[in-house]
Parts: structure tokens; C-alpha cells; sequence
């Protein structure tokens, strides 16, 4: 027989692989731009493959190679709108959605936008907004200054998740912080079968389990499939999450017996 740990709840790992998984935003198509043309959709759609070339600090000969690459009606398209390198950034940039450009990390250009359309809280077509994008992707100085300009963390997606879930999903334990200092709910549960915990554990990410549960996240919270986060950091084999959980699980005894 397989040496397979085993949890409280009779689960072992193998069983936990399809508890608390969020949804690839990689997949997720993202709105058009605010105020874009049908004209300007084939260059959004070149557009999208800028994040593959372009760092933060992007190349401005690698930006004309990339324009210079592509077929001859898209190159046309963009090149028709430009005089130069810088503006054939501008103009790629521009083609991105709010969205993108928060999980890209593109400040500039994030910030020009926000500042001349109403589109800090633009959900899309997942219900998905530019601060979950940003929290989803890691973007601490995104997340931090959607928030300063009025983003709404309490927000939820189409199947209820939210930055916070997002965030916790891949141990990103300073947007964590940040959501949970702007009064965000911690127990926040959605269609998933999760909650930021649950999440938190699933992914082994020790820093954001103690965090939450220093916030008042509910320890008890079931998933779908009936694991409590003991249960699955038990099952996963996530020794140090165990420790965290014992740890505040005693704490709380201890509490409640004086």
C-alpha cells in the first residue's frame, strides 16, 4: 500500500489536489479598452502578447522589433499611428485594457488612465477588477495605489472571489496585509469552495495562514469537499502550516479555559 498521509477527515493529498484551486486569469479575456474603436481591436489583440517581451522597464528597440515582426496588416495598422519608438509603446500600451495593465504592473500608463476614464472599479466579463488582477499577480505598488485612489477591496467576482482570495491563493503576504488593513472580510467564502485560508494552506504559504488567522479568519471553515484547513495542511503534508495552526488552535484553548 502507498505511504499516502491522512487527515482527520479520512483525505489524503491525492484528494486535495482539486479543493481551493482559483481560476487561471491567464484564461480570463479582459474587456476591451474604455473607448476603443473596432478598428483599434486587432492592435489590443497584438497588443496582448506585449508582456512576453516587454519588461517593466521595456527595451525601445525590442518594442520596434516586436512591431516590426508582426504580419504585414497588424504592423501596418500600428505603424500607420506612429512617428517614432516612444509612440509605438504609447500606442501598445494604449491597446492593453485597464485590466492588463494592472497585472502588468504598468504604473504610468495605469495611472494616465485611471485619471482620464472612470474605470478603477471596472469588473470584466468575470467580474474580475484591476485591483484582483494586480492582487492575483503580485503587484504590491499596483494593489497600493488603486487602494490610495478609491479601488473598492470588498468587491467579488462572478464566482465570489476576491483580492484577498486571489493574494492568498499565491502567498503574497504584503498585499495581504494591506487588503486586510482596508477592512476586508477574512472569511469571505466563495464558489470555489474556499476561502482565503483554505487557500492560504492549500498553497502552503505559511506568513499569510498566520496573518489571517491573527485577523480572525475561522480555522473551522469547511471546503466544499468537507476539509477544514487542518484537515488539508494534514493531508498536504505542510508541516509548518500544521505547527502555525496548532499553535493558534492551543492559543484559543487556552483563551477560552481562563
Amino acid at each position: 500500500m502507498d505511504n499516502v498521509t491522512v487527515s482527520a477527515s479520512g483525505g489524503s493529498a491525492e484528494d486535495m489536489e482539486g479543493i481551493c484551486v482559483m481560476p487561471d486569469l491567464s484564461a480570463i479575456k479582459t474587456e476591451q479598452s474604455v473607448g476603443a474603436s473596432p478598428v483599434d481591436t486587432g492592435a489590443q489583440n497584438v497588443a496582448m502578447g506585449i508582456k512576453f517581451i516587454l519588461p517593466n522597464r521595456f527595451d525601445m528597440n525590442v518594442c520596434s522589433r516586436f512591431v516590426k515582426s508582426l504580419n504585414e496588416e497588424d504592423s501596418k495598422n500600428i505603424q500607420d499611428q506612429v512617428n517614432s519608438d516612444l509612440e509605438v509603446a504609447s500606442v501598445l500600451f494604449k491597446a492593453l485594457s485597464i485590466h492588463q495593465l494592472a497585472a502588468q504592473g504598468e504604473m504610468v500608463f495605469l495611472a494616465s488612465r485611471i485619471e482620464q476614464e472612470t474605470v478603477i472599479n471596472l469588473q470584466d466579463e468575470e467580474g474580475f477588477t484591476p485591483l484582483m488582477w494586480a492582487a492575483a499577480h503580485g503587484q504590491i505598488a499596483v494593489v497600493e495605489f488603486l487602494l490610495q485612489n478609491a479601488a473598492d477591496p470588498n468587491l467579488l467576482a462572478k464566482g465570489r472571489e476576491s483580492a484577498l482570495s486571489l493574494a492568498c491563493s499565491k502567498g503574497y503576504t504584503d498585499i495581504v496585509k494591506m487588503l486586510i488593513d482596508c477592512g476586508v472580510d477574512v472569511n469571505e467564502y466563495d464558489w470555489n469552495g474556499g476561502a482565503p485560508l483554505l487557500y492560504a494552506v492549500h498553497g502552503n504559504h505559511v506568513r499569510c495562514v498566520e496573518i489571517l488567522l491573527e485577523s480572525g479568519a475561522d480555522p473551522t471553515t469547511e471546503s466544499d469537499s468537507g476539509f477544514n484547513a487542518m484537515d488539508m495542511a494534514v493531508a498536504m503534508g505542510h508541516r509548518n502550516v500544521q505547527q502555525v495552526m496548532e499553535a493558534h488552535l492551543l492559543k484559543l484553548l487556552m483563551g477560552i479555559r481562563e
